[in-house]
């Protein structure tokens, strides 16, 4: 639904209320930001939110949203993204509620007295825990916020949690049992996003406050129905992994094991299952996807993760190894057409990079030192600039002043079709194609990393 066009919207809405006698959901409210945004409305599903509704304020900042809830329970208004928490805001609704609220830069205050006694208590939290949210969650928009101020005021606020939902009963028998959770779990969310996010400052784990003794991946993971009910449910649990990892001196580990340190701290195979998932988002590679789950496949279990795992995996089989390679056609530092077609013969290792990128840089050595070890083999290295089009006279400078050897290549600007067509939307990325042009890894490791020599051994060897 896309709330731009709202007459049709309520025209229907309402058509759909006098024929089946189904109850809609009435926000109205005032956008007081110091630029123009877009409203969003936000379902919660499986943990996480899904967009279901925007709007364009007005000129005078109004906005609103009809809706018929599938679910009585919470949802998510404000101006914010699905990746977590900033600019965005929890309620609850059932069906024939109305909310009126008024969202400024940094929080919203309720308006009107047509509000429910649910969004009523909902709005006296976030009050409550509005400076310790506004730091964890909103800290890009505080500035220098360290655990030397953050934690005394989190313990203010822990300890008026105990005694916040006493004389506050809405009837709402549903409601009052899960607002519990809503609590426990907005505190497990500040505490941990906090020590999660940059700050100038972190605290050993000896500094922790006694807090975050009581939170354990273990408690929050025994069901999926916790945190499967509230927005940011599965950040959550990775996050709370995180911190345990640090408090169990558990060394963070690339690949599987990694994952299956993880994995150790979840009970319920639900829960685990979207670890996996969220872990197999980020790959590139098919045989890695594949080996994946081979490990972990028994945990993919319901419906929406079965989908997930095919979304995933469609994309990734038409990249998978063996696969006829792009025959891409870029320029050199020269000026001079370099194909794939024209190294035929040679295994080549592409480095997506650019001049900006710290990371990559910091590959440069290891860079160096694997051609030198490559000399003299049918290997090509060849770095590809994604720098934008105006930066090319750094990246030319940037190959002189640092003496960046192998075959340096400009693609024209980070939109560029090698870009697309491997889906890099990070960097530095390395992929690896074979002496025949087909692909042998699209998201190989990196030149720090021994296995990249490994594998190009192993590909010289056929």
């Amino acid at each position: 639904m896309n709330i731009k066009k709202l007459g049709a919207v309520l025209c229907f809405a309402f058509a759909a209320l006098g024929a089946n006698a189904q109850q809609g959901v009435e926000v109205t409210g005032k956008l007081k930001f110091s630029k123009p945004r877009t409203v969003k409305l936000f379902a919660v599903n499986e943990g996480k939110t899904t967009e279901i509704a925007t709007i364009i304020p007005s000129k005078t900042g109004d906005f609103g949203f009809h809706f018929f809830p599938d679910y009585e329970g919470l949802y998510v208004i404000g101006t914010g993204t699905t990746i977590n928490g900033a600019d965005n805001y929890k309620f609850y609704f059932k069906g024939g509620d109305k909310l009126s609220m008024i969202i400024n830069d940094s929080t919203y205050v309720l308006n009107g007295k047509l509000n429910t006694k649910e969004n009523v208590v909902l709005s006296q939290w976030h009050d409550l825990t509005y400076t310790i949210e506004r730091k964890s969650v909103n800290f890009m928009k505080v500035g220098n916020s360290t655990f030397l101020d953050f934690f005394p005021e989190f313990e203010e606020v822990y300890a008026k949690s105990k005694t916040f939902l006493n004389g506050k009963a809405t009837g709402n028998i549903k409601f009052d049992a899960q607002v519990k959770d809503i609590l426990k779990l907005d505190l497990a969310t500040y505490a941990t996003t906090f020590l999660n996010t940059p700050r100038s400052a972190h605290p050993s784990v000896e500094e922790y406050i006694d807090y975050y003794s009581t939170l354990k991946a273990e408690d929050f993971s025994k069901n999926a129905s916790l945190t499967y009910n509230y927005p940011w449910g599965s950040r959550l649990i990775s996050s709370i992994i995180l911190v345990n990892m640090r408090q169990r001196d558990i060394k963070f580990l690339p690949g599987l094991p990694g994952l299956k340190n993880q994995l150790d701290m979840v009970v319920s195979d639900t829960l685990k299952g979207d670890l996996i998932l969220d872990r197999a988002a980020s790959y590139k590679n098919y045989d890695d996807y594949i080996t994946l789950k081979n490990e972990y496949g028994k945990y993919v279990i319901t419906k929406g993760q079965k989908q997930r795992d095919m979304d995933i995996l469609t994309p990734l089989a038409t990249l998978k190894p063996g696969d006829a390679a792009l025959n891409f056609s870029y320029a050199d530092k020269d000026g001079k057409t370099v194909t794939l077609a024209s190294l035929k013969g040679k295994v080549v290792l592409v480095d997506v990079w650019a001049t900006w990128c710290g990371p990559c840089l910091g590959e440069i050595p290891s860079l160096k030192k694997l051609e030198e070890e490559m000399k003299g083999k049918d290997v090509q290295i060849i770095s590809l600039s994604t720098d934008d089009p105006k930066d090319k006279e750094k990246w030319q400078k940037m190959i002189k002043d640092k003496e960046l050897g192998g075959m340096q290549l400009w693609a024209g600007g980070p939109g560029n079709d090698f870009s697309k067509y491997y889906k890099v939307n990070t960097i530095p990325r390395f992929l690896v194609f074979d002496k025949n042009g087909k692909i042998v890894s699209v998201d190989s490791p990196r030149p720090s990393d021994p296995r990249l020599k490994t594998l190009l051994e192993k590909e010289l060897a056929k």
